[in-house]
This record gives C-alpha cells, sequence and structure tokens, in this order.
C-alpha cells in the first residue's frame, strides 16, 4: 500500500489530496499543526502535527506539503527534506506536462495545467487548475501560479512569487522573487523583487 502524508490540512490540501489519489496513491493521511484540535479534512483524517510527521516519516513512501503562503510552504519543505523525506510531484491526469520540461521536488500541476517544452520549475510550487506555463519558462522555489493564470513563452518567476488568478503574463517577462500579482492583472513589463502589481496593465501597488 503507497502511504502518502500531506502536511497542511486546508482547501488546497484536500486538491493535493484527490489529485494523490487519482494519481495512484492508496492512503493519504494529514498532518497539521492545528492538531489535536484539528481531527479531519473533510474526507481525510488529520492525524499529528508537523513534530509527528517528522517522528513518522518512515511510515510514509512520500511527503509533500500544502500549504498555501509560499514562504511557509518553502520553509516546510527544505526541512522535510533535511529531515529524509522524499517528495513526489503530483500531476493531475487531465494535466499536461512536457516530458522536455522539470519539475522540482514536491511540486503539484493540477487540473487542466499546462507545463510547455523546455520549462523549469522549482521546488514546492503549485500550477493551480486551468494555469498554463509556455515554454522554455523558469519558475523558481515555492511558487504559485494561481487558477486560469497564464505565462507565455520565455517568463521568469522568482522564488515564492504569486501570480493570481486570471492573470496573464507577457512573453519575456521577468518577474523577482516575493512578488504578488494581483487578480486579472496583464503583466507586461519586469517586475522587481518584492513588488505587487494589480491591473491592465499591470502596475506598482
Amino acid at each position: 500500500m503507497k502511504r502518502l502524508a500531506v502536511l497542511g490540512a486546508s482547501g488546497h490540501g484536500k486538491v493535493v489530496a484527490d489529485c494523490a489519489e487519482l494519481c495512484g496513491w492508496d492512503e493519504v493521511c494529514f498532518f497539521d499543526d492545528a492538531w489535536p484540535g484539528k481531527q479531519s479534512n473533510a474526507h481525510w483524517a488529520v492525524v499529528g502535527d508537523t513534530n509527528a510527521l517528522l517522528a513518522d516519516l518512515s511510515a510514509f513512501e512520500a511527503v509533500l506539503v500544502a500549504i498555501g503562503d509560499n514562504g511557509i510552504r518553502e520553509a516546510k519543505v527544505r526541512a522535510l527534506l533535511a529531515a529524509g523525506a522524499l517528495m513526489p510531484v503530483l500531476v493531475h491526469p487531465s494535466a499536461c506536462v512536457s516530458r522536455y520540461s522539470s519539475l522540482g521536488a514536491g511540486s503539484v500541476v493540477f487540473a487542466g495545467a499546462v507545463v510547455n517544452a523546455d520549462c523549469q520549475v522549482g521546488v514546492g510550487a503549485i500550477i493551480n487548475t486551468g494555469a498554463t506555463v509556455d515554454h522554455d519558462c523558469v519558475l523558481g522555489n515555492a511558487v504559485h501560479v494561481s487558477p486560469g493564470a497564464h505565462l507565455a513563452g520565455g517568463v521568469t518567476v522568482g522564488d515564492r512569487s504569486w501570480v493570481g488568478i486570471g492573470s496573464s503574463v507577457r512573453q519575456r517577462v521577468q518577474i523577482g522573487s516575493d512578488v504578488m500579482v494581483g487578480a486579472g492583472a496583464a503583466v507586461v513589463a519586469d517586475v522587481p523583487n518584492d513588488s505587487r502589481v494589480a491591473g491592465v496593465p499591470a502596475r506598482m501597488m
């Protein structure tokens, strides 16, 4: 029996667990630092907190971190990898990922998403429902491309940046690290580190 531990009993965690089952995992168990107050996440049991997971890694074939906050997710991924956890890449059966692209450990690609040829995606990234990442894009660690967001070819997105729902990014644009792109934005120019942009065209907030 293939057992997967998921750290983070959230709405995002539900989507991770559902995707994992569709990818052939037999059992999904949640861990969350709200335990023991939080005992379940919809259809799945919450069986411990981060410390409990670290103490029981050998009971699971692999671990995924399902925390929406990019910085926290990155920190938890690093801690678990340092402790020897194995982290798979989850690709929903209806997603399309080019065999010529690479996805870092602990990354997830959800239903209807596309990652085209020669993309590089870092560790712990989220390519959410219906998002598209076109050819030659480079995404850093713990990046989140939200549902329905679209990156044209050759886009770079730095570590921990969040591309908001329904937004679009013009080809070859460079988005720095720790950037927030607002929902529905049209990003047509480079965005520096630690910035927030929104609007059509996207402007600094």
